[in-house]
């Protein structure tokens, strides 16, 4: 996984799709969702690390 497309294809997978037309609001959706899956134990531990650390690096380029 390398990049925020990377993440949106993996919650596509379990019919998730994340499109609000605020890219914020996208990224905060995009962290919740990730982190239900994981709750849920759906995706696994690296997955998750990596989906989060993505977001984070989407945020702070949006100086968030």
């Amino acid at each position: 996984m390398k990049s925020l497309y990377d993440v949106q294809q993996l919650l596509k997978k379990h019919g998730i799709i994340v499109y609000t037309g605020d890219r914020l609001g996208d990224l905060e959706l995009l962290e919740m969702e990730i982190g239900d899956l994981y709750a849920a134990k759906l995706i696994g531990v690296d997955d998750y690390r990596m989906c989060r650390l993505l977001i984070s690096k989407e945020k702070r380029l949006l100086g968030q």
